[in-house]
């Protein structure tokens, strides 16, 4: 299949798609780092920088139908949890821009990614709701799914929400496309299975990249697990190594890095810092022993951020170390991304062979 590809980003959703046998002809980006860090891993795809509002215009060269497939994630600020929520947002409105772009090339089908709560919120069933008739007003059957990229190879529990659309068939495409897209589930992996393929943290393959320091809360904010709560300074959890790490954030990059606990990462029976921090902090016991952070609490390095969201190792990433963060926290889990154009490619070729069978 060839596919455009939006809101491109560092290009995380590119490599599972590409990954999966389907060609990227033109691809958009406008943060220019992330353009630069995309350009630098796919010379080959056609790489429109600016704000696809005025750059759409040249995707009219591909209406001869040479187009199979549009994925993307317009920006989710607007219907993030993590951000104000707000419908109004401009950034909320690039979806309607998504759908701009599927009108002119018209293609199989369609993949538009975006945050969970716009997936599962009931503020958000008017949207929702929208997005399905705007793509049925166009030829489409459309559906969401929200899924769980721990269930496909990613160390990390990221749930995202997926709208598909294929367009001119009668086909149950919803049923085929669950079933399709279960075939793709892997076995959970550990995070420290993830860290450990890694080459040591402080070496050149590996520099540490975030030197915030790292301090304990004034007033902690508590949870029943340790990985949970706010025990340190600003917004940087504590990961589970022997878990999935939580959603990493576009944040990244200062005091909202996520932490580890090298000495764990290294021998899985070593004390538990944290885990004893917590628990003594919520029975109330003496903390003169915890005054200050071990030197071996630190928090996860660019390198170790691009492993948790399956980026390969020799992904080329451009800009400062701030922007690096930035671009894998915003990005699809390549494995995820792979999972779910795997899924659209083999309900694609169902219908297909149906149309050729009739």
């Amino acid at each position: 299949m060839r596919a455009v590809s939006l809101f491109s980003g560092a290009g995380g959703m590119d490599v599972g798609f590409s990954k999966s046998g389907v060609t990227v002809v033109w691809a958009n980006e406008m943060d220019t780092n992330a353009a630069n860090t995309y350009q630098a891993n796919n010379p080959d795809t056609i790489l429109c920088r600016g704000d696809i509002k005025s750059t759409k215009k040249e995707l009219f060269q591909f209406q001869d139908g040479s187009i199979d497939l549009v994925f993307g994630g317009p920006p989710c600020q607007g219907f993030s949890v993590a951000g104000k929520m707000n419908p109004d947002d401009e950034r909320s409105k690039l979806i309607w821009e998504f759908f701009d772009v599927v009108k002119i090339l018209k293609p199989a089908a369609f993949i538009m990614e975006n945050v969970k709560a716009l997936g599962e919120l009931q503020r958000w069933q008017p949207i929702r709701e929208q997005i399905i008739n705007t793509a049925s007003a166009i030829g489409y059957k459309c559906f969401y799914v929200v899924l769980n990229s721990a269930d496909f190879g990613v160390p990390q529990k990221r749930e995202r929400v997926f709208f598909v659309g294929f367009l001119d068939t009668e086909m149950d495409v919803e049923e085929l496309f669950t079933a399709e897209i279960n075939k793709q589930q892997r076995p959970r992996i550990k995070l420290r299975d993830c860290l450990n393929k890694l080459p040591p943290a402080g070496s050149d393959e590996n520099p540490i990249t975030c030197t915030a320091k790292i301090s304990l809360a004034v007033s902690p904010v508590m949870r029943k697990s340790p990985y949970a709560g706010m025990l340190f300074n600003g917004l940087g959890r504590p990961l589970d190594l022997d878990n999935q790490a939580n959603t990493l954030p576009a944040s990244m990059g200062g005091n909202k890095t996520p932490i580890l606990d090298e000495s764990l990462l290294k021998n899985p029976m070593a004390e538990n810092w944290i885990l004893d921090y917590h628990a003594k902090l919520a029975n109330g016991n003496n903390l003169e022993n915890y005054s200050e952070v071990p030197a071996h609490i630190r928090r996860i390095t660019t390198v170790e951020a691009a492993a948790i969201q399956t980026f390969p190792p020799d992904y080329i990433f451009s800009g400062e170390k701030s922007s690096v963060y930035r671009q894998i926290g915003n990005a699809v889990p390549c494995n995820l991304a792979e999972a779910v154009a795997k899924a659209t490619i083999n309900v694609y070729q169902k219908i297909c062979y149906k149309k050729a069978s009739a």
